[in-house]
C-alpha cells in the first residue's frame, strides 16, 4: 500500500524550508504520496482557524505529516485559545503523538560554531525524549482570574501512570538500541508530580535490566548540558522540562537550523518538524537553513514509513554537504535556503 506524507508548511521561513525537504523526500521516496494543507497562521488567514478540521482530518489518515513551523507577531495580538500555537498542540493531541524524539548531533565541522569548546562538544549525540501531550502545556484547571482586585494566573502540570509509562517505554527502546544509557530529568525533590514520574520510572526501568538508568533534577540537568554534555546518552523528562533542555542542546550544535524532530504515537503515525520556529525576522528571504526539516524527513522514513534506507541515504546527503563547507547564514556562511537544499539533493545517493 502507497504511504502517504501531509505537509503542512505553516507560516515564515516554514515554507522555505518544508520546499526544500518535499524535494528530498521526493527524490528519497519516490512511490510516496504527497499533499499540503492550512495550518497555523496561514490557515487563519483563509479559514479563521490555525488547525481547520479538514487539515486535522487528513493528518490522522496519513502515515506521517511534516510540519514547518507556525506563528508570526502580526497573530500575537489575537487571544490565546485563536493562536497559531493553538493549532499546533492541538495537533499534536489530534494525533495522539505523545513522545517527541529531538536528536542533537554536533558534526565535527560545527564544532567551532557551538556555544561550547570544541572539545567538549566534539562528537557530542545526545536524545531527548519529551513527553508531548501532558504535563503543565494541556493540565486542568488552567486560566486567569480576578480576586480582590487583581489577576491570577494558574496552571496545573499533572500526569497520570499510564502517560508516564509510555513515555518512557519510548526512551528506555531508545537507549537500548544506542549505548544503553537512559537520565530521567525530574524536580522530585519539591514536586509530587515528578515523584511519581521518578517511581513509575524506575518501575519500567526494571524490564530494561540491560539499560543503565539515572535520575537528575532538571536545575541540574540544565547545567550539566552546558558544563559536560557529553555524559548524556538518552534523556526522558516531562512536556515543560523537555521543552527547556531540548532548546539548550540546541545550541550545542551550532545552530538550532541544524535539528530535527519526530513526535510518535502508539500507532506508528508520526509528526515531524524542524525545532527552529518560524522566523520570522528572516521570512521570505531564502535565508533559512533547510537541514533540520530535511533530516526531519530521514526521521519520517525511519520511524513512520519504516524505509531505514532511504533514511540513511537522507542523513548521509546532510552529512556530506556539511562536510563539503556549505553554510548557510545560521552557519557563518552566506548559502541560500534553495541553495543548501540543491547540495543535499546533489549528495543523494
Amino acid at each position: 500500500m502507497t504511504k502517504r506524507v501531509l505537509i503542512l508548511p505553516g507560516d515564515g521561513v516554514g515554507r522555505e524550508v518544508c520546499a526544500e525537504a518535499e524535494k528530498v523526500l521526493r527524490a528519497a521516496a519516490p512511490d510516496v504520496a504527497v499533499e499540503s494543507a492550512l495550518m497555523g497562521g496561514a490557515a487563519i488567514d483563509k479559514t479563521g482557524e490555525a488547525l481547520p478540521p479538514q487539515t486535522l482530518a487528513k493528518a490522522k489518515e496519513a502515515d506521517a505529516v511534516l510540519l514547518g513551523a507556525v506563528g508570526a507577531p502580526k497573530y500575537d495580538s489575537l487571544p490565546a485559545q485563536q493562536r497559531p500555537e493553538r493549532g499546533l498542540l492541538a495537533l499534536r493531541a489530534g494525533m495522539e503523538v505523545f513522545a517527541n524524539l529531538r536528536p542533537a548531533q554536533c558534526y565535527a565541522q560545527l564544532a567551532a560554531a557551538s556555544s561550547l569548546r570544541d572539545e567538549l562538544v566534539a562528537g557530542l549525540d545526545v536524545l531527548i525524549v519529551r513527553e508531548l501531550t501532558g504535563g503543565i502545556y494541556f493540565g486542568e484547571p488552567r486560566g486567569v482570574e480576578e480576586s480582590g482586585g487583581e489577576r491570577r494566573g494558574y496552571n496545573t502540570m499533572a500526569y497520570s501512570e499510564k502517560e508516564i509509562e509510555r513515555v518512557a517505554r519510548v526512551a528506555f527502546e531508545a537507549a537500548r538500541r544506542r549505548n544503553k544509557k537512559l537520565c530521567s530529568v525530574d524536580k522530585a525533590n519539591v514536586l509530587d508530580v515528578s515523584i511519581l514520574w521518578r517511581e513509575v520510572v524506575a518501575r519500567v526501568g526494571a524490564d530494561y535490566p540491560d539499560v543503565a538508568l539515572s535520575d537528575m533534577y532538571v536545575d541540574n540537568a540544565a547545567m550539566q548540558l552546558v558544563t559536560m554534555p557529553s555524559q548524556f546518552d538518552v534523556i526522558v523528562t516531562g512536556n515543560l522540562f523537555g521543552d527547556i533542555l531540548s532548546d539548550i542542546a540546541a545550541a550545542l550544535t551550532g545552530s538550532i537550523g541544524m535539528l530535527p524532530s519526530a513526535s510518535l504515537g502508539a500507532s506508528g503515525r508520526g509528526l515531524y518538524e524542524p525545532v527552529h520556529g518560524s522566523a520570522p525576522d528572516i521570512a521570505g528571504q531564502n535565508k533559512a537553513n533547510p537541514l533540520a526539516a530535511i533530516l526531519s524527513v530521514a526521521m519520517m522514513l525511519r520511524h513512520s514509513l519504516q524505509d531505514e534506507a532511504a533514511a540513511a541515504r537522507v542523513e548521509n546527503a546532510a552529512r556530506q554537504t556539511i562536510a563539503d563547507g556549505a553554510r548557510t547564514a545560521d552557519l557563518g556562511g552566506d548559502m541560500q535556503c534553495s541553495q543548501m537544499g540543491a547540495a543535499v539533493l546533489g549528495n543523494l545517493s
